[in-house]
């Protein structure tokens, strides 16, 4: 099930489902040990001698945010019960706290004696193994525990601070279902204590006025001493929760800044999916700057492993995004990460953990032919040079840049000598969708990029042989792609060539979206016919055409297939794909006209998305709903950055009434925007 609602603050990361189910608790790192190991967490509400757990069909719920905050505002309603809901939850903007307020609204007319109930089945480290849970009469509160993981969990409700019920039981095993069964009668067992496999359920009497109002209030929170939660509770026993939600909401209106940028034509629902785009960006990363592909447990499923990870490459574009924003701070440590990654040798590897350690993989070392090969995706290793440049042409931030000049430089050797000498291009690597080898398309491009980016760097910091290395490079992999990716025949580039065992190459001409990285990081310009000529293929070919739409990642994409054999539909529609298309008709556009037109790309994404803004990786190609996990990172980043491109465009083509030209203009070699001279 799709997450609906995403809550975090770089070390505390909170994921509901769409029932509104607690479903993810990520800390200490963001990615990193999920405390719930996916599992459900229920509320549930008693009235009248009827019990019903929030997840239930009979409540009509609405899940969103607070505008431009990471507080969610969200509204459930029970014609049976008579009771209306608003709740509203935060995680803490500096302390890896959960605040949750529930404001309960009688809808029958008389005074309601009613129970509200919070179930946790925890498992600390991600496993349902050796955990502690008990009430600690100090504080009224339960308390979970296990090693250095310590989750406390208290409420208040009309009688004040404090579980005034509660139950800890064994879960999982010898039929026994967990505590939230026990809730279903409006009643808890008040066993102080249990250990092993275990879960625990709180709850609180709330007396609500006839047609009135009345709230209560719970929350989680996490640390690796019992002293440390017990602090954590005192401190929220004397503030209050309302303080805790207050003090988030103004956090993240200052974070995001609605008025940082003029939005001109641009659809309102384009502009407020652009900034909650921001804010889900910055849930999934982690304050030791790794930038997360995506914590949507449920991915496990598919195939025993998540999305959970640091792939520098959706970090890169991610990177690039936030940069452009103007949230270098939330950036800079995933450079240094980047940095301290590097090998020896100057690549990076397929993916890594939060905690900088190296992640799962399945790219052989050992290759077809029984030689050895790198298991890379060379994309990666290029993107964080150019995402650094990128930053560097707006910020020009000399301090933040010179520690990492070296490592970075390692890794432009790697991509300027790490290239076959019969065709100039780099050797095979697997591709940016993780399913094949060969010398992409997508790959040559972002080497390009690198290089051009290591080549400006160098002459920035006065190293002109190595300047003079790199920009010979990349000029070599361009020629290459000119004799060897190009079909002049079939008026677009190929995917990737196929190295043969007798060294020749063969092209796999499959139309794939990710030919746009051929002029997306600079080795064309995207108004070059080769490159109009791709970019139309894969509209023509890969625009999904049913009542969804979207463009599909490549033709016959088996991946969560559900369409399988019908031509109308290539594959599922990806965000992504999409927004590429829409950042190439940004790109060359040269009238306000030109520029409109991609307006409706925008507002499709924003149409598809979820009703709390939350961008899936892909869609159902009939239905619209979401598919794989959500939110994925790389689609919000490339709504945030199609926006941003946008903009931009849009000032450069403000055209100055005095001269004819435009007030800003654009500087291909450098890719900046520049002020024209006023008059």
């Amino acid at each position: 099930m799709p997450r609906a609602l995403t809550l975090g603050n770089g070390d505390l990361l909170v994921n509901f489902d769409a029932r509104y189910n607690l479903v993810d608790l990520y800390w200490p790192y963001v990615g990193r040990e999920n405390q719930t190991d996916g599992h459900a967490c229920r509320m549930g509400v008693w009235a009248d001698g009827k019990f019903a757990w929030v997840e239930d069909d009979a409540w009509r719920k609405t899940l969103g945010y607070r505008r431009d905050t990471l507080a969610s505002e969200v509204t459930l309603e029970n014609a049976s019960l008579g009771l209306r809901l608003r709740c509203s939850d935060a995680v803490d903007f500096h302390e890896p706290v959960l605040v949750r307020e529930v404001e309960i609204e009688d809808l029958s007319g008389r005074a309601r004696d009613v129970r509200v109930f919070w179930h946790h089945d925890l498992r600390l480290f991600g496993v349902d193994l050796g955990d502690t849970v008990f009430f600690d009469p100090k504080t009224r509160c339960l308390v979970h525990y296990k090693g250095k993981r310590y989750a406390i969990l208290g409420c208040s409700g009309s009688h004040g601070f404090g579980a005034q019920r509660f139950a800890t039981g064994k879960k999982g095993f010898s039929g026994a279902q967990g505590t939230f069964v026990d809730a279903e009668d409006g009643l808890l067992s008040q066993n102080p204590i249990e250990q092993g496999s275990v879960d625990s359920t709180m709850g609180v009497d709330v007396q609500v006025p006839p047609s009135g109002r009345a709230q209560c209030a719970m929350f989680i929170g996490l640390a690796e001493t019992y002293g440390e939660v017990r602090d954590q509770a005192e401190r929220i026993r004397a503030r209050g929760t309302a303080i805790y939600l207050r003090r988030t909401d103004a956090f993240w209106r200052l974070w995001v800044a609605r008025d940082r940028f003029e939005y001109g034509e641009l659809p309102a629902e384009v502009v407020d999916l652009f900034l909650r785009s921001l804010l889900i960006l910055r849930t999934q990363i982690d304050n030791d700057g790794a930038i997360i592909a995506a914590n949507d447990h449920d991915i496990t499923a598919y195939a025993r492993d998540t999305y959970s990870y640091m792939w520098p490459r959706d970090g890169s574009i991610v990177a690039a995004a936030l940069d452009a924003a103007g949230h270098v701070d939330v950036t800079s440590p995933f450079y240094r990460f980047c940095a301290q990654a590097v090998t020896a040798d100057g690549y990076l590897l397929h993916k890594y953990n939060p905690d900088g350690s190296t992640a799962s993989s399945w790219h052989p070392w050992l290759g077809k032919d029984g030689g050895e090969q790198l298991p890379i995706q060379e994309d990666e290793t290029a993107l964080v040079l150019w995402a650094l440049w990128q930053r560097f042409l707006r910020r020009r931030d000399v301090e933040m840049v010179k520690p990492l000049f070296r490592p970075f430089m390692r890794s432009a050797d790697f991509l300027a000598s790490w290239r076959d000498p019969a065709t100039g291009l780099p050797w095979p690597s697997y591709d940016l969708w993780e399913e094949r080898r060969g010398v992409l398309t997508w790959t040559c491009g972002a080497v390009v990029g690198g290089l051009r980016s290591a080549q400006a760097f160098a002459l920035a910091f006065g190293e002109q042989e190595m300047a003079s290395r790199y920009g010979r490079a990349a000029d070599e992999v361009i020629r290459g792609m000119e004799q060897r990716l190009w079909n002049p025949s079939l008026k677009r580039f190929a995917r990737m060539l196929v190295r043969k065992p007798d060294g020749t190459y063969e092209p796999d001409m499959t139309v794939d979206a990710s030919l746009y990285g051929a002029w997306r990081f600079g080795a064309f310009a995207p108004d070059d016919p080769k490159i109009e000529a791709t970019m139309l293929a894969i509209r023509e070919r890969l625009w999904v055409r049913t009542d969804v739409g979207g463009v599909a990642r490549y033709e016959a994409d088996p991946y969560q297939q559900r369409a399988n054999g019908d031509a109308a539909v290539p594959g599922n529609p990806w965000f992504i794909c999409t927004l590429w298309l829409a950042q190439h008709g940004i790109a060359k556009a040269r009238s306000v006209d030109d520029l409109r037109e991609s307006i409706p790309l925008l507002t499709w994404v924003s149409q598809h998305a979820l009703p709390s803004g939350i961008l899936a990786e892909q869609l159902h190609p009939y239905t619209g709903e979401p598919l794989s996990v959500s939110p994925l990172t790389w689609s919000h980043a490339e709504f945030v950055a199609t926006v941003l491109a946008w903009l931009e465009k849009r000032e450069a083509l403000d055209i100055c009434p005095t001269c004819g030209t435009p007030k800003f203009f654009y500087r291909q070699q450098r890719g900046a925007l520049l002020p024209h001279t006023t008059h």
